[in-house]
């Protein structure tokens, strides 16, 4: 479990082919310092585990599903990820619960500036958008933020400076691909909702 709220800008120092997936191999030697082999740790909001480490980088291993349904498959040699490391019991919630499971993927269509501060408009698919709500939570590529706006397939987020300067969304541009968390709260009210017609069939 993460809260959204990123540590440290890792970069890829490698990828190595391990069909039918690949092993990722991230360089952040302050975050690495208190890791250890068998840890969780949210890349790009994807939760996985650390297979290897040595002084400065830890490895991971990312299956196909994962390639596929997330930004890790776009991932080059020298791409900035953020990174989290896994909640530990009595630490401050300064974001909102965030599982690392992603729910899909969005693409930035809108930047509207207003000097260092940004709203940012990201679409996504209805089911997606059907979870969210103004004033409620997303994580994108890991970030915690407060949604804005919430459309039918589109939603905006209000970014301050210190955000784009300290997560991988302030390098975003136009047609980039994101990964997304919807709040869990939203998936068992969603869920909820469903059941009650499974009582009454028509």
């Amino acid at each position: 479990m993460f809260s959204g709220i990123v540590e440290a800008l890792g970069r890829v120092a490698e990828l190595i082919p391990e069909p039918p997936g690949c092993r990722l191999v991230i360089e952040e030697p302050v975050i690495r310092a208190t890791t250890k082999v068998a840890d969780s740790i949210s890349v790009n909001g994807c939760c996985l585990t650390v297979v290897e480490t040595n002084e400065t980088t830890m490895t991971f291993q990312a299956g196909p599903e994962t390639l596929a349904r997330t930004n890790l498959g776009e991932l080059t040699v020298g791409s900035p990820v953020n990174l989290e490391r896994a909640l530990a019991v009595g630490d401050r919630l300064g974001g909102h619960f965030v599982s690392g499971h992603i729910d899909g993927q969005g693409e930035l269509v809108d930047i509207v500036d207003y000097g260092e501060w940004a709203d940012y408009w990201f679409a996504v698919p209805a089911e997606l958008a059907s979870q969210m709500a103004s004033k409620g939570s997303v994580a994108v590529d890991g970030v915690s933020l407060t949604l804005v706006a919430c459309e039918q397939n589109r939603f905006s987020v209000a970014l301050i400076p210190f955000t784009l300067q300290v997560t991988t969304l302030g390098s975003r541009k136009i047609g980039d691909k994101v990964n997304i968390e919807t709040d869990i709260l939203s998936k068992y009210v969603q869920r909820l909702l469903e059941a009650k017609d499974w009582a009454n069939p028509s």
